[in-house]
């Protein structure tokens, strides 16, 4: 059930390059991540009040700098500058770069499978994406990178915090601290160059309403409170596996709003990469299941030993 229900956050984050692209086309970065997150922050804090503790305002901050400033930033930027198809495609890599984050920093070391696997996508998307060739834009490609590495970041924190606070102060603050902070950049960018802000505002239509409603209801509200709750029961591996569904949504609403088209070929890497995805994401989680079924029958066994000594 926990999967499913994280195969349902991913699909809605999924639809957010396409919708952004058909609904809000033009709109500057940093004014829809104001507002997907901090009507959201907001609205979940009047169904649910709570206020941290003083000791937890740092480690808040620092999660919504991150997971939310940064990330809804550099998401934006790649709605506006990449299909939506490669956008999706492109965050399946999240499990190499939490893979590498996990090797350099916490000295965890990935198995044989993660390694293939991680391999195996890094040129798969080597391919797909073309460097040498470059035809996407740069900008959309670097957001993306910078995009995957916050969201590993950002995760990581969250699951330090399952342990110190309820998941739901976590979920209201970290949109209510990031969004604040994207509301008070976007204001300083407005003042400096204010034509894409004044465009948007003078022309403002129910298209725009509906699209701000699908991101603050369904991408952010719901979407984020099942992410925030499902780290506090799953493992961020096991989560990964369930953004499988992210790519797909990319692709089918790409498709259907705004017309993305691409190669055979091209649809052939994508669904490569997917499969790698989702076929080495299983491995990884079945092996470390066994592995903890049988540490866990080992210290039964010894426990029996030393009982019956």
């Amino acid at each position: 059930m926990n999967i499913i229900l994280a195969m349902l956050a991913a699909f809605f984050w999924g639809t957010t390059y396409a919708v952004t692209q058909y609904s809000l086309s033009g709109w500057p970065p940093l004014l829809l991540g104001a507002l997907r997150a901090l009507p959201a922050g907001l609205l979940l804090l009047a169904i649910k009040p709570s206020i941290p503790k003083a000791k937890d305002w740092p480690i808040l901050i620092r999660l919504g700098s991150i997971n939310i400033a940064l990330f809804f930033g550099l998401l934006f930027i790649m709605a506006q500058t990449l299909p939506s198809a490669i956008s999706g495609v492109g965050m399946v890599s999240l499990p190499v770069f939490a893979m590498f984050y996990y090797w350099l920093i916490h000295k965890k070391a990935p198995t044989k499978i993660q390694l293939i696997s991680g391999t195996i996508l890094i040129s798969l998307a080597w391919v797909l994406f073309d460097p040498l060739n470059l035809t996407l834009n740069p900008v959309g490609l670097f957001a993306m990178f910078a995009a995957l590495m916050s969201i590993v970041i950002g995760s990581n924190i969250i699951q330090g915090l399952k342990a110190r606070m309820h998941w739901w102060s976590v979920l209201c603050w970290q949109l209510i601290i990031g969004g604040s902070l994207l509301s008070i950049i976007a204001f300083a960018h407005a003042l400096s160059s204010p034509t894409q802000y004044l465009s948007a505002l003078q022309h403002f239509s129910l298209l725009n309403a509906l699209g701000l409603i699908w991101l603050i209801l369904l991408n952010t509200m719901l979407a984020y409170a099942l992410y925030v709750w499902l780290l506090s029961r799953m493992t961020v591996v096991e989560f990964t596996f369930a953004g499988i569904s992210n790519p797909i949504a990319g692709i089918l609403m790409g498709l259907l709003l705004v017309g993305d088209t691409f190669t055979l070929y091209q649809y052939l890497l994508m669904a490569c990469i997917i499969a790698t995805s989702l076929i080495g994401s299983l491995l990884s989680t079945y092996y470390e299941r066994k592995k903890r079924q049988k540490l866990s029958g080992d210290n039964t066994l010894n426990s029996a030993i030393n009982l019956s000594s």
